[in-house]
C-alpha cells in the first residue's frame, strides 16, 4: 500500500467516524428534545434548547466565564501544583528503594481514604478562599501522578542501567537519559487520570465554600431547582474537562514523538 493512499484511507475513516458521531449525538439531542416536550420532563431534565439558551444568556451578560475562570484558575493551578510534587517525589521514591519501603504504607493509608473526607479538614486549616481550593485539588492529583511515575520508575529495566552504570552514567545521567523517559508513559496516564479528579475536587470546594467558580453556579441552580442552569453548568464543566484533556495529549505528543509515530504507524497498516 502506498503512503498516499494510506494517508486517504486514513482519512477517510476519520471523516466516517466523526459522521457517525455528529449523527449519534443528534440523534440523542433529538430524542432528549422529544421526550421531555411531550413527557412533560422539563423540570426534571430540562430540554436541550432549554439549555442551550441558558449558556447563550450566560454568555452574553459575562455569567459563565466569570464562574468558569476561577474555575480554570483553580483546577489548573492545583493540577500543576499537584502533578509536580508527585513526579518528582514519585522520582525520587522509585530510585531510593529502601526509603519508598519505609514510607509505603504511609502513602498508601492516605491514599486509600476518600479525598472528598480532607475537604472540610482543609476549610478549617486554610480557611474559604482560593488558597484551600487549590490546596485541596493539589492533594487530589498529587497521589494519582506520584503512583503512576513511582510504578514507571520501578519498570525501568535493571539490566539496562547496571550496563549505563558499567559504562560510567552517573545518577542524573541515568535519571534524564533513561528512568525519565522510560516512565513517561506511565507518568502521562497519571495525569490524564488526574484531569477529572482535578475537576471533582475543584467542584467540590466551590459547592462547600466560595460564592464563585461552576461549583457554585451548579449547586445554586439546584438550589433553585433551575434544571435548564444545572444541566447548562454540567455541560460547561464537560466541555472544560474535554479541554483540558485535549491539553494533556497535547503535551503528551510533544514530548513522546516516537509514540505518536508508532500509533500513525499501526493505523496505516
Amino acid at each position: 500500500m502506498s503512503i498516499g493512499s494510506a494517508d486517504s484511507g486514513g482519512v477517510r475513516d476519520r471523516l466516517t467516524l466523526l459522521f457517525w458521531r455528529l449523527l449519534l449525538v443528534v440523534v440523542l439531542l433529538g430524542a432528549w428534545e422529544w421526550g421531555s416536550t411531550t413527557r412533560k420532563l422539563d423540570f426534571y431534565i430540562s430540554r436541550p434548547s432549554a439549555i442551550a439558551a441558558k449558556l447563550a444568556t450566560w454568555v452574553g451578560d459575562g455569567t459563565l466565564v466569570h464562574h468558569l475562570s476561577a474555575t480554570i484558575f483553580v483546577a489548573i493551578l492545583g493540577f500543576i501544583c499537584g502533578a509536580t510534587v508527585g513526579l518528582l517525589i514519585g522520582l525520587a521514591l522509585g530510585r531510593a528503594e529502601r526509603v519508598a519501603r519505609v514510607v509505603d504504607p504511609f502513602l498508601m493509608a492516605i491514599y486509600s481514604m476518600p479525598k472528598v473526607a480532607l475537604a472540610p479538614v482543609f476549610v478549617l486549616w486554610f480557611g474559604v478562599d482560593t488558597d484551600m481550593k487549590v490546596i485541596f485539588v493539589a492533594s487530589v492529583v498529587f497521589f494519582l501522578v506520584f503512583l503512576n511515575t513511582y510504578t514507571g520508575v520501578r519498570n525501568v529495566s535493571r539490566d539496562q542501567i547496571a550496563i549505563l552504570r558499567l559504562m560510567g552514567a552517573r545518577e542524573h545521567h541515568l535519571a534524564t537519559k533513561v528512568i525519565l523517559p522510560s516512565a513517561l508513559v506511565w507518568v502521562f496516564t497519571g495525569l490524564r487520570l488526574s484531569v477529572p479528579y482535578a475537576l471533582i475536587g475543584t467542584i467540590l470546594g466551590e459547592m462547600m465554600a466560595t460564592n464563585k467558580g461552576l461549583g457554585f453556579l451548579l449547586a445554586n441552580t439546584a438550589a433553585t431547582f433551575d434544571s435548564a442552569g444545572t444541566f447548562a453548568t454540567l455541560v460547561a464543566i464537560i466541555i472544560m474537562s474535554m479541554c483540558l484533556n485535549a491539553l494533556v495529549r497535547i503535551v503528551e505528543r510533544a514530548m513522546m514523538p516516537w509514540r505518536t509515530a508508532h500509533e500513525a504507524q499501526e493505523v496505516s497498516l
